[in-house]
């Protein structure tokens, strides 16, 4: 067991790999169940390589645990280790998703079911060509790291995953992220899926169509996803992600890009948001018990984690205001993308001269009181977060279900424009089903199940605006974290219900007017702006921004959630 104390063979990365496995007992250990039993020796493939179709003469390094990653990573030098124990990684040029050398083919399988619009297409002959040239680049390759794994956590729902590395950190990654086999699962394991990820691989966009020499191409009827040309490790969760997002409706199950824990009530809520409105923060409440921070699926029974880690950003983390995560940032084991760190393993979280988008990954059991199933009862509470940059929306609304569709198909957020020195205006973000980069089908597919869940189960609705108030961005300042535990807190305890609302007049969603332990103002936007004109201006340039984005979608929804608009016929009702 780790101790904290980092044995010798952490400390030379410069010892060559036999030294590091010199003393290393030969038993092999079956299963991976948490950091006191690691798999050292690589576990048998019950479906081997070559069954696929992929030769390869490298030494593969199959299933092996935590450890035993750890030490290939830094005998490779792909990685450095930080004080207490992270590994500490750098991505290269690609700090986060490629989301414009994403492909999926387009074939009979996917014509009528992929959403064109929204997905990117590639050629079942340049996917051919593709492949054939990341079997060969697979061929060529000294060593290989596999793991077999499952994407989804309720059995009847989830997919079984092949990953195959040419990096040791990215097997340790993905090992973080999805859920890992018992020892039973792993015998006669068969993958349905598999993802070849070769960050040394360059495409060629004549010979495989793509844009760059970067790729993810997605093929659905072969199962198969190739990932080149890219470190950042991300790229393969998304890629399960919306694998499963591809598979699950048709099975009636929502697939959502949401976090979700349960209370001391036994009752689960869901928080959907985009990047940096804090759908990882909220959910970590050591109150409740975390489900998972990023993807679930809804189904009939329960609401399941997608995944058996987190990922969460790591920019400027306040260990104050979010001490479960930031207590991984100390933990072994905790993958760290793109943080820097001094010669001494100390990190230095603010730093982004590497990258805004730092990330961490660790595995659910690093965060307190979460669930052990990584499953909960289906939710009571439905929570849609949003960064309001523009300071017009206010901290918490409570949502009818045809709101609360018309509010996911919109998926909005705003952030400041850039970075360049001056420039200080919000930039609106519309992400249908807030997450529309993983989203294969089209997004009425998943508003109207949701809609359904919704109505069928009498879950209570929110949109919370984790932003700014009493201005916008560069006038007004950042919601205070307090105010929306505070608030949270009373909407999923039920008490908020009991409040006093009022009907907002640019939205049409109920405002309470007053939380305990909640200053009242800050519950009217307009109210904590000096300048009420500018606030009345602002509020209608984000109306018109939110009426434009949703005309795409007006023809496939009912009229309910076409009066749910800022300013529509549910406003007068």
């Amino acid at each position: 067991m780790f101790d904290g104390c980092l044995p010798q063979h952490y400390a030379n990365r410069h010892a060559p790999a036999s030294a590091l496995w010199a003393n290393r007992p030969l038993a092999i250990a079956r299963r991976d169940p948490g950091p006191d039993q690691e798999i050292f020796v690589s576990i048998e493939l019950s479906y081997p390589l070559s069954a696929q179709g992929i030769e390869t003469d490298a030494t593969l390094h199959t299933n092996l645990g935590t450890d035993a990653l750890i030490e290939h990573a830094l005998a490779n030098g792909e990685g450095r280790l930080a004080a207490g124990g992270p590994l500490v990684v750098e991505t290269g040029k690609h700090t986060g998703r490629s989301a414009k050398d994403k492909f999926i083919v387009r074939d009979g399988e996917t014509e009528g079911t992929v959403w064109w619009d929204n997905n990117a297409s590639m050629t079942p002959e340049h996917f051919a060509a593709l492949r054939e040239d990341f079997f060969a680049e697979v061929g060529k390759k000294d060593t290989l790291y596999v793991a077999d794994l499952f994407g989804g956590s309720q059995p009847e729902h989830r997919v079984r995953v092949r990953v195959v590395n040419e990096f040791a950190w990215h097997n340790l990654f993905i090992r973080r992220l999805l859920c890992r086999p018992t020892e039973d699962e792993l015998d006669g394991f068969e993958p349905e899926y598999t993802i070849i990820d070769l960050p040394g691989f360059r495409a060629d966009p004549e010979r495989h169509g793509t844009r760059s020499e970067t790729v993810v191409a997605v093929n659905l009827s072969e199962k198969l996803i190739l990932i080149g040309g890219t470190k950042y490790a991300g790229e393969m969760k998304k890629s399960v992600f919306g694998v499963l997002n591809y598979l699950l409706p048709p099975k009636g199950v929502m697939p959502m890009h949401c976090s979700a824990n349960i209370g001391p009530d036994g009752k689960t809520a869901v928080f959907f948001g985009l990047s940096g409105t804090g759908k990882t923060t909220l959910s970590a409440d050591a109150s409740r018990t975390l489900i998972g921070d990023d993807e679930h699926g809804w189904s009939d029974t329960a609401v399941f984690n997608f995944e058996g880690g987190c990922y969460a950003k790591m920019i400027r983390l306040d260990p104050e205001a979010e001490p479960e995560i930031y207590a991984t940032t100390k933990m072994h084991g905790t993958v760290l993308e793109n943080v820097v760190m001094d010669d001494s393993g100390q990190i230095d979280l603010d730093d982004n001269s590497l990258a805004e988008n730092t990330r961490g990954a660790y595995p659910l059991s690093a965060i307190p009181n979460t669930s052990a199933e990584n499953m909960g009862p289906v939710p009571s509470n439905v929570i849609m977060l949003t960064a309001d940059a523009f300071g017009v929306l206010p901290p918490i609304a409570r949502l009818t279900p045809d709101q609360a569709m018309y509010h996911f198909l919109s998926g909005y957020t705003a952030k400041v424009a850039g970075t360049e020195i001056g420039v200080t205006e919000p930039e609106a973000t519309f992400s249908t089903c807030f997450g529309a980069p993983f989203m294969p089908r089209h997004p009425s597919v998943y508003g109207n199940l949701l809609k359904e869940r919704i109505a069928k189960s009498g879950v209570s609705c929110w949109l919370v605006n984790t932003g700014w108030t009493g201005g916008k961005y560069g006038t007004g300042n950042r919601m205070p974290i307090k105010a929306t535990r505070a608030l949270l807190n009373a909407a999923l305890d039920g008490s908020l219900n009991d409040a006093e609302f009022r009907r907002d007049p640019n939205f049409g969603f109920d405002v309470p007017v007053s939380c305990p332990g909640v200053d009242s103002g800050i519950l009217d936007p307009r109210s904590t702006w000096a300048d009420k004109d500018e606030y009345d201006r602002t509020a209608e340039k984000l109306v018109q921004l939110f009426v434009d984005n949703f005309a795409q979608f007006e023809a496939h929804v009912d009229e309910g959630v076409r009066n749910a608009a800022p300013n529509g016929e549910a406003q007068a009702a």
